[in-house]
């Protein structure tokens, strides 16, 4: 028998049609390669992006680009398939794509840089990557202690600054990526953008079940063969790109400094406190609960891949924020086929060649589907705060004050240059974190911070304790208060 979707449809070709948890069905082998490289395409431009920031910052040659951004690859599907299948005790075991963190990439580049640039500066920098690794999968389950400070105000809050952030990135991409170019923003770009965005709003609209979860995949097909008609994309990386190649591990070195590693370990924490709120969207999305334990084994699998990528010359790892709102979107919730995007990754990696053809796909094509995708990420955060009690105003400030917050950085970059330090700058560079610091703070101020001259009723949390995980309001004990009264 086949099972009605959450789209009214009939759902056919699933290998596991026993399983009610939609998490842990396995599709057909066709389903798990076309929704597997939805994801990857979703995520490709951001694992790509991150090693070339990091190889220009150091100073390395363009011919170590392409070697880096095939380590990123690989390694992301090394991390997302730890993430998503999981071994005893890593791995949260939910649909989650990890790829390279992007901050900490001015880290990564002030080391190579004070160990003396260009290969000279790789090995400290890879030895950094690896001992910090180390380090979050040590230190994992202090984070477990943490979950009650982080009810659904706060993730909610941390969600929604997550997609109101990243919007800026998809406006980059819908101009054509590079805005001190003479074409961003030009109405060949912004034509471009809107072919994919159009498409995926129009299968939307008119189609149903397969099609209509694949209309991200359809959009960014369809928007870059329209690019290739106008002599807007350029294939010339294809022929230049090898099928195979692999650099060896520790291909620079590795070396061990200790200031270099606590640079690298600080940001890993950020980075930690940043996916929390990130595991929790996806928990909410796909009906599952997050508990204390499955954010240590998550951010085991963090820092056990961190370190994994050091080891093969790439960087430190995170949760893409793009692949939360696909899962959002297309309502596909198996873990399996974040498992087979892991596999495409892979292959990626390995070989170049295939990579070549998807680096081909133009930014504004791109943005044309994160433009939906990062915005979607808002909204997930907005049905998560529609959890907590927005009558109280100390929530509504909260929420409103690391809103605020949170988008300084997006609308001025310039405050972080002004920092006098580079731990300053890292954290005034990034709306995300600055935002779920003030939310995490002001939870802790209003809601935790005893204060004698108010009544009891006043001191407890904004959510009862036995709320923390479940992300559920529950209403019947007031209820039953009211019909006491």
């Amino acid at each position: 028998m086949s099972r009605t979707t959450e789209q009214g449809t009939s759902e056919q070709g699933w290998a596991d049609d026993q399983s009610a948890d939609p998490v842990e069905a396995v599709p057909s082998v066709w389903r798990l390669a076309v929704y597997g490289l939805q994801h990857v395409l979703a995520f490709y431009a951001g694992a790509v992006v991150m090693p070339l920031l990091v190889a220009q910052g150091v100073g390395l040659p363009d011919k170590d680009i392409g070697m880096l951004v095939n380590a990123s690859l690989l390694t992301c599907g090394i991390a997302t398939l730890m993430q998503a299948v999981g071994f005893k005790g890593v791995g949260i075991k939910l649909p989650i794509v990890q790829g390279t963190s992007t901050t900490a990439v001015p880290s990564l580049v002030s080391v190579g840089l004070a160990a003396g640039g260009a290969k000279a500066g790789m090995p400290t920098v890879l030895g950094a990557v690896i001992a910090a690794g180390l380090a979050l999968f040590v230190i994992a389950p202090v984070f477990s202690k943490l979950v009650k400070y982080f009810p659904p105000l706060v993730t909610g809050t941390i969600v929604t600054i997550v997609g109101i952030t990243l919007l800026g990135v998809a406006a980059r991409q819908v101009g054509g990526g590079d805005p001190s170019a003479e074409t961003f923003g030009s109405p060949g770009q912004l034509g471009m953008a809107a072919v994919t965005f159009v498409v995926i709003l129009l299968l939307y609209k008119f189609s149903r079940g397969f099609m209509a979860t694949v209309a991200v995949l359809a959009g960014l097909v369809i928007g870059t063969t329209v690019a290739a008609v106008l002599g807007k994309t350029d294939f010339s990386r294809i022929g230049e790109a090898s099928w195979f190649g692999m650099a060896a591990p520790l291909h620079y070195g590795v070396e061990f400094d200790t200031l270099a590693i606590l640079a690298l370990f600080m940001v890993m924490i950020i980075v930690a406190v940043e996916s929390i709120g990130q595991f929790f969207a996806v928990g909410e999305i796909v009906g599952r609960e997050v508990d204390g334990k499955g954010v240590t084994r998550a951010l085991r699998a963090d820092g056990l891949a961190t370190a994994v990528a050091g080891v093969l010359n790439s960087f430190p790892s995170t949760v893409y924020s793009q692949n939360i709102g696909l899962i959002r979107l297309t309502r596909v919730k198996s873990r399996w086929i974040i498992a087979s995007a892991g596999v495409i990754m892979i292959l990626f990696g390995l070989v170049p060649k295939i990579g070549a053809v998807v680096a081909s796909m133009p930014a504004s094509v791109l943005g044309g589907a994160t433009i939906v995708l990062f915005a979607t990420i808002g909204v997930v955060g907005i049905q998560i705060l529609l959890q907590a009690d927005l009558t109280d105003q100390r929530n509504t400030i909260l929420v409103a004050a690391s809103l605020g917050i949170g988008f300084l950085p997006t609308a001025f970059p310039q405050f972080a240059e002004q920092m006098p330090t580079r731990q300053l700058h890292a954290l005034f560079e990034s709306g995300i974190i600055l935002g779920t610091i003030t939310a995490v703070l002001l939870n802790l101020f209003f809601h935790h911070v005893p204060l004698p001259s108010r009544r009891k009723k006043e001191e407890e949390p904004v959510d009862p304790s036995e709320h923390y995980m479940q992300h559920e309001v529950h209403t019947e004990k007031t209820a039953s208060e009211s019909d006491t009264v």
